[in-house]
């Protein structure tokens, strides 16, 4: 017997197969047999820096633009180096701590690695 992925929309287990697409009756979504089969493959993140540069976490970076702080209203200057980054699944992709600020979570889109 030959068992159907669930639906990745709404989890439902009655799924059937019309021709190269799997259908749900229970929602009415559609999705190609491969393309479960891709995603499932493709399960890390890679995180890239301004430039390109695939991040990892304990690389050291430095900023690339002045960055005004929420609250505290303190800025961190273009150039300051963030040593042993932390890489998080999440909207700010770094976690790190700052000397003189302390822990900060930054975007990876304003960070060069070094």
């Amino acid at each position: 017997m030959i068992t159907l992925p669930a639906c990745p929309k709404c989890n439902s287990e009655f799924t059937y197969e019309d021709g190269i697409l799997y259908l749900c009756p229970e929602c009415g979504h559609e999705w190609q047999a491969h393309a479960n089969a891709e995603s499932a493959d493709d399960t890390t993140k890679v995180y890239r820096d301004s430039a390109g540069n695939i991040l990892q976490d304990g690389d050291t970076v430095s900023l690339i633009k002045d960055l005004k702080l929420k609250g505290s209203g303190g800025t961190l200057k273009m150039g300051t180096k963030v040593k042993n980054i932390r890489l998080v699944d999440s909207d700010h992709d770094i976690d790190c701590k700052i000397d003189g600020f302390g822990a900060m979570s930054l975007k990876s889109e304003f960070v060069k690695k070094v």
